[in-house]
Order: structure tokens, then C-alpha cells, then sequence
């Protein structure tokens, strides 16, 4: 107990925590910038050819897709700080270096490329098959149904999931920060853990907290803006149904627009 006093009574004062916190919170914003700017580019192109090359897709190739998945599956597999310690060689060759952002960003770039490319690929698999049958009877070739259809349908799922991911770089590089890669995970651990601060550590989970609340409220918002204002009607349409039974116009008014709709497929697959 004595040991926990001497060592609280060494508290920063709350006036010297900004000078300590605000630049390890540029570190974070930094790294995960970085790692997310890395993958998109490369997380989308992988997510895309999961799905085109596997059963069902517009492309099928049975074993590149097994490949594909297997290489993916083993990224998504490893928790990230035997990750990490796997890739050393592999960062030291890239980087240079074993610490600081640079070697944090090359490790949570391949997790977060394997986790957001299997988003991309699910968000892609829920497009209506219908759409996709359509704009195939119409001529259009692969290239046009992926962009004009299954992306351009697949735009909120991506955004939603891209927000899981960035919430997710942010918890990794609270991990990095135990190997001396900067950002608010080192500030944690090296100040608030090791020396006892809790101001240190009661500042960084506040920050870690309201951090990841706005990138959730961001995530929010992009896919209120990108959901056509039609799908976003649609829940509101069926709570206020489920209060009481459709009125016979109504069923009749379904039946026809079903049976016409029905038509409509059925003449265009003719």
C-alpha cells in the first residue's frame, strides 16, 4: 500500500497531462490514418475478387478463390500481438526499424487489410441476386454489374464496416503502443501502468473513449447519407404495420404490384 501512495503522490498534475496526451493523440490519428489509407486501397480490390471469384460470383475460379481465402483466413486468425512478433523481420525489412509508427503500421495494415476485405466480400454477397440477374439480361458485362450494381448497393455495408474497422485499428494501436510505437497505448502504459499516474491512465481511456465515439458517430452518418431514402424508409414502414392487420385494399394493392413485378422480371429474362 505504501508502495501504490509514493508512487500516486507522483501524479502529473492535470495543467501538465495536455502537453503528454495531445501529441501521443497525434501519434494515434497519425498510425491509424496510415493503416486505414492502406486498407482501403488494398482491402476493396481483395474484398471484390473474393467475391467475383467464388461460387456465385461473376467470375467463378474455384481454386484462386480457395487461395484467396485461405491467405485471408490466416491474417484474420492470428491475435494481433503474435502478429506482430511474427512480422518482425518483415517490418524490419520494410521499415527499417522495430519501433515507432512505421513498424506499427506495417502489422496492422495486413490485419486490418484481411478483416476489411471479408467485410467488402459480405457486403457484396448481400446484394439482391435479382439486380444482378436483371442487369445481366440487359447486356451489361462484369465489369458494369460490379460497379453499377453491386457496389453502388453495397456502399452503406462497406461504409458500416469500415467503421468497425477503424474503431478496430484504433484498439490495435493502443496494443502497438506496448512496443514502443507512440500514440495513446504507449502513453497508457508507460505513464499510467508502469509509474501509477491515474491521471495519466484515467485521461487516456476518456480520450481512447471519445475517440472512438466520434469515428462511430462519422461511421454513422456516411451511411445514413449513402442508404437510398427509400431503404431508410422501409423499417418505419414495417413497425407502423405490425400494430395492426392490412386493410383488403391494401393486400389487393400487394398482390398486384407483386404479380406486375413478377411479370416485369419474367418478361425481361424472356
Amino acid at each position: 500500500m505504501s508502495a501504490v501512495l509514493t508512487a500516486t503522490s507522483t501524479d502529473l498534475t492535470w495543467a501538465e497531462i495536455p502537453a503528454l496526451v495531445l501529441p501521443a493523440l497525434g501519434d494515434t490519428l497519425v498510425m491509424v490514418g496510415v493503416t486505414m489509407a492502406i486498407v482501403v486501397v488494398l482491402g476493396v480490390p481483395l474484398g471484390v475478387a473474393l467475391d467475383a471469384l467464388g461460387p456465385g460470383g461473376l467470375t467463378p475460379r474455384p481454386v484462386l478463390h480457395k487461395v484467396l481465402s485461405a491467405v485471408v483466413s490466416v491474417g484474420r486468425s492470428l491475435p494481433f500481438l503474435i502478429l506482430m512478433a511474427a512480422l518482425v523481420p518483415f517490418t524490419r525489412f520494410v521499415t527499417g526499424t522495430n519501433i515507432g509508427i512505421p513498424a506499427a503500421v506495417v502489422p496492422m495494415a495486413l490485419a486490418g487489410t484481411a478483416f476489411f476485405s471479408r467485410i467488402v466480400e459480405n457486403s457484396l454477397r448481400s446484394v439482391p441476386p435479382s439486380l444482378v440477374r436483371v442487369a445481366r439480361a440487359s447486356g451489361a458485362s462484369p465489369l458494369q454489374v460490379l460497379t453499377s450494381v453491386k457496389l453502388s448497393e453495397a456502399v452503406p455495408s462497406i461504409l458500416g464496416g469500415l467503421t468497425i474497422n477503424t474503431i478496430a485499428m484504433i484498439e490495435y494501436s493502443a496494443i502497438a503502443g506496448t512496443i514502443g510505437a507512440g500514440g495513446i497505448g504507449y502513453v497508457a502504459v508507460t505513464y499510467g501502468y508502469q509509474r501509477f499516474d491515474h491521471n495519466v491512465m484515467i485521461t487516456t481511456i476518456v480520450v481512447l473513449v471519445a475517440l472512438v465515439a466520434a469515428v462511430q458517430a462519422l461511421g454513422d452518418a456516411a451511411v445514413r447519407a449513402t442508404t437510398p431514402h427509400s431503404r431508410r424508409r422501409l423499417p418505419r414502414q414495417r413497425s407502423s404495420s405490425t400494430g395492426a392487420a392490412p386493410s383488403p385494399s391494401s393486400s389487393s394493392a400487394t398482390q398486384t404490384s407483386t404479380s406486375a413485378s413478377s411479370k416485369e422480371l419474367s418478361d425481361v429474362h424472356h
